[in-house]
């Protein structure tokens, strides 16, 4: 089994019933056929009493071949354990092997992998027909369609105690990538396993076409609309200039065309209409599927897809999210999260190395880069994906819950569907009314002509990220919790109730709790809003600093990526990060341009700011002290040694002089109050510049007055 997937215990969205595929038992009337491929095999000059072949690629070959389709795993791998879910306790397996025939990957239950392993059915090992003889494996490799070998249709005798069903995987353009094979006891054959592999290999096949083409207008359509995101959807893939890229089989089989022959097509010469009449229609506010007729006269349901990654180009318009172009806005802000979000996917090679390119995100298995608080927390997160239960996400600033907001919504049903977030923190108090719920037009003064709709119906159908919810003002509160129990929204000024379809994430870094005592957030809208509640640690307080700066520069130079100094790093691990993972994103950025072309980060690298920011906290005085003492005018360039006091924090024992009294604090203080001392010595240093200080600290300048006003007691 593979621990890093973990497959949902009931089937995904699009997962259709097995007999919609499902092929007849082998019967007396394939005879004819088994016999060419016999024949085929003794042509080869192999004997059907050949015994198993024990000699599989040597360790380091099998590591090679793997690494090779590292890519085609990454996606195999959590169908794999999908499907196993579907046919556990039936003596079989699953299979993973490549163009060669090689098997790079199995699953199954442990019995049989044991029996399976007597003749060779195992890693490393090459099934392909000149070596084995007719079999699933081998055969699909040769016939390039699914196939099933049953019992003493295998070609050599041992292996006539196996039942095989295997599909071949197609990338996009027709290239096949392996083979996908699940194996049994001759005796537990089923009608139904075939339909079983066939959709999940086309599961693997739909997930490569999204990878490859991501940030393309992908067009899915099915003669009936109900099929339209499910395993039977066909999908093509449109270039800006309206030429056909590529195609999943359901759309080849739809359409009745080879890959080579729709490649030769255009949209206007497949269904009579341009990419920009598509996406025209598409950008609207809850579009309607489109009714498109191909050049035979066939009737077809359209959907689309354009949700590629910020700063992508499509149809040669920059486009940021679907939910920019929905509210008609011609870019959207950036999201905070963002930096955070590219540096996890690309970083995926950290511990899943993709030669070929960078991976999709898979949602939270890539957010698991070894700390222990982290991986409890993504346990429980996985529990409750698609099982309409409200997540809430406490932490600090910076720390990362947008990112993990992102990461359900991409591993949920809801992953086809928009992530529309909303800071209720940085929207002025007088607007996110109608940012949230929509206007009509000349609902208020300034309102937009023709009015707008809002952040919740532009999450219809998909998730709505709630940040600095404990920022809400009171009277939305009320609004929100209607919405949420009726599921209704009704825009400003408008009679009319809009229906929606929304999960809810909601974040803070507030204590709910104590603003429910003090009756400045509803308690009955945060019992809606914590069907599971999650903390994020600060990063002061995580083991996994080192990875995790290792992924945000292989998002900043994903060639050529630098190494961090050893210093460096232990002087990462000894600060106590106040603006957390958006704070250590700032100071890699700036560190990966001062040492471009270098192959490692030093100290010099590093910002001044940063640097004075450390030796600040360093050699800070007593807390009685009304101002900073000056720095030693030879001060160190801050050794190993050197390190910023973060509450909780136990610095490592110096193996020569115990740290210096004026480091340690005379009595023990509140995350609160050391976040509170760490902003006004950055505005200290600063000369009062909120703006500087926001930067230095990586945090934003409504917290800086968030957190100062509360201090006062405001």
């Amino acid at each position: 089994m593979v621990d890093a997937f973990h497959a949902p215990a009931s089937p995904p969205h699009g997962w259709i019933q097995p007999s919609a595929l499902a092929v007849t038992p082998p019967q007396a009337g394939r005879s004819e056929l088994i016999q060419q491929w016999h024949e085929r095999c003794a042509a080869l000059g192999l004997s059907r009493v050949e015994r198993p072949d024990f000699d599989p690629l040597r360790r380091s070959d099998l590591a090679v071949a793997r690494e090779r389709n590292q890519r085609l795993f990454t996606h195999a791998a959590p169908v794999m354990e999908m499907l196993l879910e579907q046919i556990v306790d039936t003596d079989s397996m699953i299979v993973l092997a490549d163009t060669t025939g090689t098997i790079l990957h199995s699953v199954g239950d442990d019995r049989f992998l044991q029996r399976a392993n007597k003749v060779a059915l195992t890693p490393g090992v090459s099934w392909a027909e000149h070596s084995k003889g007719t079999n699933a494996i081998g055969t699909t490799l040769v016939e390039e369609t699914p196939t099933v070998v049953h019992g003493g249709e295998h070609f050599i005798h041992a292996n006539n105690f196996l039942t095989c069903s295997a599909a071949p995987i197609f990338d996009p353009r027709g290239e096949m990538l392996g083979v996908l094979d699940v194996t049994g006891d001759q005796r537990s054959y089923h009608q139904h396993t075939m339909g079983l592999v066939r959709m999940s290999a086309r599961m693997i096949e739909n997930q490569w076409l999204s990878d490859d083409y991501g940030n393309r207008l992908r067009l899915h359509f099915h003669g009936r609309a109900e099929f339209i995101g499910t395993l039977l959807e066909g999908i093509i893939v449109v270039g800006v200039d309206g030429k056909i890229l590529g195609a999943n089989r359901s759309a080849l089989d739809q359409l009745d065309m080879s890959i080579a022959a729709l490649r030769m097509q255009s949209l206007p010469s497949l269904f009579g209409i341009t990419a920009s009449a598509v996406f025209d229609h598409f950008r609207t506010p809850l579009p309607t599927p489109m009714m498109l007729h191909a050049a035979n006269g066939q009737q077809f349901h359209v959907s689309a897809r354009f949700n590629g990654p910020q700063r992508s180009m499509v149809l040669d318009v920059s486009v940021t999210s679907v939910e920019a172009r929905m509210s008609g806005e011609a870019r959207a802000r950036p999201s905070p999260a963002a930096a955070d979000y590219a540096a996890a996917a690309a970083a995926a090679a950290t511990r899943h190395p993709c030669p070929s390119s960078h991976p999709s995100l898979s949602g939270l298995h890539y957010l698991d880069t070894g700390d222990a608080q982290i991986a409890a927390t993504l346990q429980k997160v996985r529990r409750v994906i698609n099982r309409d239960i409200p997540l809430l996400v406490l932490g600090e600033t910076g720390t990362g819950k947008e990112l993990l907001a992102r990461a359900v919504h991409q591993d949920s049903n809801r992953a086809r569907q928009p992530f529309v977030p909303v800071n209720c923190a940085s929207i002025p108090e007088s607007l996110i009314e109608a940012e949230l719920f929509g206007h009509e037009e000349g609902a208020f003064t300034g309102a937009r002509r023709k009015g707008a709709v809002g952040r919740i119906v532009q999450a219809n159908g998909g998730t709505l990220f709630l940040d600095e919810i404990g920022d809400m003002p009171l009277p939305l509160q009320a609004r929100l919790l209607r919405v949420l129990q009726e599921r209704n929204v009704t825009p400003l000024g408008s009679l009319k109730s809009i229906p929606v379809d929304i999960a809810v994430i909601g974040a803070t870094h507030r204590n709910l709790r104590e603003m429910i005592d003090a009756g400045t957030f509803r308690e009955d809208l945060y019992y809606r809003l914590n069907g599971l509640v999650v903390r994020l640690p600060a990063l002061r307080e995580r083991s996994d600093l080192d990875v995790v700066a290792r992924r945000i520069l292989l998002a900043e130079c994903p060639q050529d990526t630098p190494e961090i100094e050893a210093s460096v790093l232990a002087l990462f691990k000894a600060y106590a990060w106040p603006g957390n993972l958006r704070q250590l994103a700032n100071v890699l950025r700036t560190a990966a341009v001062m040492g471009a072309g270098e192959s490692h980060i030093c100290e010099h690298h590093l910002s001044d700011d940063f640097l004075e920011d450390v030796r600040r906290v360093r050699f800070r005085p007593a807390p009685a002290a009304t101002a900073p003492a000056p720095l030693p005018p030879e001060a160190p360039a801050l050794p190993e040694t050197a390190y910023a006091v973060a509450p909780g924090y136990t610095p490592p024992a110096s193996r020569d002089a115990e740290p210096p009294p004026a480091a340690l604090p005379d009595a023990p203080r509140t995350l609160g109050e050391a976040e509170i001392d760490m902003i006004r010595s950055a505005l200290a240093a600063a000369d009062g510049n909120i703006s500087v200080a926001s930067k230095r600290l990586g945090i934003s300048r409504n917290t800086i007055y968030r957190k100062l006003r509360w201090n006062k007691g405001g």
